[in-house]
């Protein structure tokens, strides 16, 4: 069985510790020999097995994750397990709600899903590294998948398996000076900020409930569907609007604290997701908004304020 690493994870890895690189490739040779080591992560076609770090030198718990065919293997990610996860088996109820979800989901659809997601966000944080190392520096961890159960609990709905993908990669932007990494320098939303927000849209909504009356149905106001996700803010320290994951419909949408009507964007996460990455890596052909530097920051123009324009490098390829 060939076994891959996952070409990003070779640069990164030994940011987690000096001894993770070597461990990757002892958990590919295990792989080569028994494909079907891991357990289900969550996402449909991925696998998981898990690290021991005591049995190498400067290397901490692991999880890593990797996609099987019938005669190849990738290791897609990796991270640390954190203090308070299992290191060695996933919970049975995650087990359950695992199978729940990819009996949901067409299989074959989903696990192209999950690559595609995991391919465009490999392409936008590598050029980080290379090109904006604050801006990559200032990204979040990825989520567990108990954290991920969590958050499913306090939406009341399955989250959807692209935005799934997105969370175990990267769960939230810190941001540099304002700035987030997304186009108009918005930021993907921590965790807690996507449930916070998500209680205060759907409490407006149950509000205008309350206000319609015995309205006819044609004149209630709609200001929330309980499908509608939360995911991106307009920076990391302003979440007065910001972008939404229709669960139903699988495309982005618009969402403001004054609860005017969300407009639909159009895009889907992965589409999203592949034009930013796009626009990094060829600034020339940008139309949506054009990408530059200041210092070791990414920086869109459409929301440069004007102090700070003159410091303003644009990316030219």
């Amino acid at each position: 069985m060939k076994v891959e690493i996952e070409p990003v994870l070779r640069d990164t890895a030994a940011q987690l510790g000096a001894g993770v690189p070597y461990a990757l490739k002892v958990v590919a040779g295990r792989l080569a020999e028994d494909p079907d080591l891991g357990v289900p992560s969550g996402l449909p076609g991925v696998l998981t097995v898990t690290v021991d770090g005591d049995l190498f030198e400067d290397c901490p718990d692991l999880f890593v994750g990797y996609i099987r065919e019938p005669d190849w293997i990738q290791i897609r990610f990796v991270r640390p397990v954190s203090p308070a996860e299992p290191a060695s088996e996933v919970p049975d109820q995650e087990r359950e709600q695992d199978r729940d979800q990819e009996q949901r989901a067409d299989p074959v659809t989903a696990a192209v899903t999950v690559r595609e997601v995991a391919d465009a966000w490999h392409r936008i944080t590598r050029w980080l590294r290379n090109n904006a190392p604050d801006s990559y520096a200032a990204l979040r961890d990825g989520a567990s998948a108990a954290a991920l159960a969590a958050l499913e609990v306090e939406l009341g709905i399955p989250i959807p398996v692209e935005l799934r993908a997105l969370w175990m990669l990267t769960a939230g932007d810190d941001g540099v000076d304002g700035w987030g990494c997304l186009p108009g320098n918005m930021a993907l939303m921590p965790l807690d900020a996507v449930a916070a927000r998500y209680r205060l849209k759907t409490d407006a909504q149950a509000h205008q409930g309350t206000l319609k009356g015995n309205r006819p149905e044609e004149e209630q106001i709609i200001v929330w569907k309980a499908t509608r996700i939360p995911l991106v803010a307009l920076s990391p320290a302003d979440s007065t609007m910001g972008l939404y994951l229709d669960a139903a419909s699988g495309y982005l949408g618009s969402w403001s604290r004054y609860n005017e009507p969300a407009d639909e964007v159009l895009d889907t996460l992965v589409t999203y997701l592949e034009e930013a990455a796009d626009m990094l890596e060829a600034p020339a052909l940008a139309t949506r908004d054009k990408p530059g530097l200041i210092g070791g920051t990414l920086v869109w123009l459409s929301s440069i304020d004007a102090a700070r324009e003159d410091r303003w490098q644009p990316v030219t390829g």
